[in-house]
């Protein structure tokens, strides 16, 4: 089967469901197992209510996870998956999806997981394009150990591990992804359930890596780090709003805005009536250089503490990893070698001889 009907590029070769299918099918029998109130439930629900859009046979979608609360999604979802290594789910993943082209791959990873043990192998996954979603859950806390600080816990956060104040400078996820030149970086809320379900289409539809970090709530042991985007009353000053083409702008009535500085380059916050509306920047997800969509990424630690760009940050076509490998075989077999042995075209090319 083909996915020409599909209109989603990045599964192209990935085989189509004979039939339309619903969450259920997409729902395991296994208990799920989080803390009352956990934000994974949340992105649980979305992505069980998403994939019947994509429209595959579930045997060709995988789930691989690493170690950590969020890496028991491959449980509660009726494809295949693997619970693997701490920190190692990018590469297991690099491994299916180049030897896989049928295969829709999806990574499932935490902030501890992802950008600690694991932090080489996130970032050339994202250097070398490979064709897969990561989905990047950020609570800023290790929840499954009980409550220690991770690379995202911010400067001073007092944790069982650091019982005076963290004195680490945390890793933004999104500018460490466009730093690697990832080809397609988000960010999205867990409680969001439309815009959630809107990047995570997009994220499908992108060929190569997409990574979608999800500000997720532990109430556990972080309750509350993002109440400032998710309380009704704030969160209209607290999302920066990111939409390709569009001015950005934000808080009530559009009051605010963000406008590039020709003193240093970088971007700001201002009111919009200080400067007027044809001086806000226009969002450009597509750009060839990600040099302003890093600077947008920054609007999250640059003293704006209680405010975060939300949305797409870049969305750009490359060459993807597998594609590459997969093409360097065949050339490597040959027209009208036997596509069951790689090596049949190698073995017999240039100069060969036959011992008597």
């Amino acid at each position: 089967m083909t996915t020409e009907s599909l209109p989603f590029p990045g599964l192209a070769g990935v085989p189509v469901a004979e039939a339309p299918q619903n969450r259920k099918e997409f729902t395991s029998d296994q208990e799920v197992r989080w803390c009352p109130g956990c934000g994974d439930y949340a992105v649980l629900a979305a992505v069980q209510g998403f994939l019947p859009d994509l429209g595959l046979k579930r045997e060709n979608i995988v789930f691989v996870s690493g170690i950590g609360c969020s890496s028991r999604f491959p449980y509660y979802l009726d494809t295949f998956g693997m619970h693997s290594i701490h920190g190692r789910a990018p590469a297991i993943a690099t491994g299916l999806a180049t030897s896989r082209g049928d295969l829709s791959v999806w990574v499932v990873t935490g902030d501890g997981d992802a950008l600690s043990i694991g932090g080489n192998h996130l970032i050339h996954a994202l250097r070398r394009n490979v064709n897969m979603t990561i989905l990047l859950f950020n609570n800023r806390i290790y929840g499954l150990t009980k409550g220690q600080y991770s690379p995202t816990s911010e400067l001073g956060k007092v944790t069982k591990s650091t019982p005076m104040g963290s004195l680490d400078n945390p890793f933004n996820p999104v500018s460490l992804a466009l730093g690697a030149e990832g080809t397609f970086v988000a960010r999205t809320i867990d409680s969001d359930r439309r815009h959630l379900t809107s990047v995570l289409s997009a994220a499908a539809a992108h060929r190569g890596t997409a990574l979608v970090e999800i500000f997720q709530n532990c109430p556990i042991f972080n309750d509350g780090a993002f109440d400032a985007i998710k309380d009704p009353e704030t969160k209209q000053t607290a999302i920066i709003p990111l939409v390709h083409g569009e001015p950005i702008r934000f808080g009530n009535d559009g009051a605010k805005g963000v406008v590039r500085d020709p003193a240093t380059g970088t971007v700001r916050v201002v009111d919009v009536a200080d400067v007027g509306e044809e001086e806000l920047l226009v969002h450009d997800a597509h750009a060839a250089d990600p040099t302003t969509a890093f600077a947008l990424s920054r609007l999250t630690d640059a003293g704006y503490l209680n405010q975060a760009p939300i949305g797409i940050f870049r969305q750009v076509e490359q060459s993807t990893y597998d594609d590459l490998a997969r093409e360097q075989i065949r050339t490597a077999r040959g027209e009208g070698d036997d596509v069951g042995n790689p090596l049949t075209g190698l073995l017999n090319s240039g100069d060969t001889w036959t011992v008597v």
